[in-house]
């Protein structure tokens, strides 16, 4: 039997057991399309070794690798059982408490865990008492961030925000926003990945020694926090505790910059970027609007699923169940913000904002369930696609057993 081919490939020298590469994450989940580009791995890697490409915007080696294995443990479409850091559904016995993970109804298909909206505090449909302008929906996650920083609760909070590189119109890129100010110029939503995580390296802002960071991500991004939170080790550069808060933004799949701005809408759609004053996917439709109202486009999302990133297809967390809120438009009119308290955690940051929202219940919370539930069969149809039993990478989402070239590995991370 062979093991840890790539290595192996390279100088010839046996590796010790329990050892799993870059090259090995590369080569199932980068190579093979499936990177959701989260930067979870950039953030676990302990010596610095992994960065990011900045033609590709992929994972990449920029260091020697110490086989440590924990790349390929804490990602989302490696090692890492996300479905274990669910809490278990509103109504159960020990909501919010940390699952049984040998229960074999943990799994993504169905099982107490997947019912319903999952662990519940508080559900609201939410907007600002004072809109601003290019706010997404009922601009909830702005005023909750601001109200927190001058709470004094959090130093910044990890938020995208529109690149400055004017080849590069309406791309989204992370940063560390530490003012009122600079949460309201990353207002609005980006449909393209930043690899978020990798931004956790904090030597770059002025934060102090013992900072405290909300984070504003997609759910594969809050997997990936969650899981390096629940399983300690000798950090590298990236301050994972420095994170205090999680916001989940309700999300079924991101974009590929270019595929979706630059030749889909501009090449392809003839969209004139430097007019756009928003871009929002809403009950199943791109729309693009110009700042003087015009709408540029208006179409069936469906129809831009070629520029969407493969690996969200394997994802069933629309609802962004590990975080501490879960925010977005679905379930809610339009202009009002869907928002599930989830957590004692994120009860106390809400508090701290209740006076600058308008409150009323959940529009059409049976929407959020039916979608979650569209998205799981969507996961598991990838699923059943995407790996073949002979090839180099087979992943059984049974018992997510991952086998490199005939080698077996029990790789995953299972959060108690």
């Amino acid at each position: 039997m062979k093991h840890y081919r790539l290595r192996e490939e390279m100088n010839g020298v046996a590796e010790p057991p329990g050892k799993v590469w870059f090259w090995e994450l590369a080569a199932g989940v980068i190579d093979a399309d499936r990177c959701v580009r989260c930067g979870t791995c950039v953030a676990a890697c302990p010596s610095n070794s992994i960065g990011v490409n900045r033609r590709s915007g992929l994972p990449e080696l920029v260091k020697m690798c110490t086989g440590c294995s924990l790349c390929w443990d804490f990602c989302p479409r490696g090692g890492l059982r996300y479905e274990a850091l669910w809490p278990r559904s509103s109504g159960e016995e020990q909501v919010g408490a940390w699952p049984d993970t040998d229960d074999a109804s943990w799994k993504i298909s169905a099982g107490p865990p997947a019912e319903g909206l999952g662990a519940v505090l508080e559900a609201y449909a939410v907007r600002s008492v004072r809109r601003r302008e290019g706010v997404q929906d009922g601009g909830a996650v702005s005023t909750l961030l601001v109200a927190l920083l001058e709470a004094g609760q959090i130093d910044g909070a990890l938020v995208a925000k529109p690149s400055e590189d004017p080849a590069e119109p309406w791309k989204g890129v992370p940063t560390i926003a530490r003012s009122a100010e600079e949460v309201r110029a990353a207002a609005g939503s980006f449909y393209n990945q930043t690899m978020a995580l990798g931004e956790l390296d904090l030597s770059r802002y002025e934060l102090g020694r013992n900072p405290r960071i909300a984070v504003v991500g997609t759910p594969c991004e809050v997997q990936g926090i969650r899981a390096m939170q629940a399983r300690r080790w000798s950090t590298g550069a990236h301050r994972v505790d420095a994170v205090v808060l999680t916001i989940a933004l309700l999300c079924t799949k991101s974009f590929d910059y270019e595929g979706l701005v630059l030749r889909e809408l501009r090449d392809r759609r003839h969209v004139d970027l430097r007019r756009v004053e928003k871009i929002d996917v809403v009950r199943g439709r791109m729309v693009v609007r110009y700042r003087d109202g015009q709408i540029a486009l208006d179409e069936p999302v469906k129809r831009f699923h070629t520029s969407a990133l493969k690996g969200c297809d394997e994802c069933a967390d629309f609802l962004g169940r590990s975080a501490d809120i879960s925010m977005g438009s679905v379930g809610s009119l339009d202009g009002w913000t869907s928002t599930i308290i989830r957590t004692e955690r994120g009860r106390a940051a809400f508090e701290l904002a209740r006076a600058a929202f308008d409150l009323r219940d959940l529009d059409d919370p049976d929407a959020l369930v039916r979608l979650d539930g569209l998205d799981k069969r969507i996961a598991f149809g990838s699923l059943e696609r995407s790996f073949d039993p002979d090839g180099p990478l087979f992943i059984d989402y049974e018992t997510h057993v991952a086998n490199y070239a005939g080698s077996e590995r029990r790789a995953m991370v299972a959060i108690r």
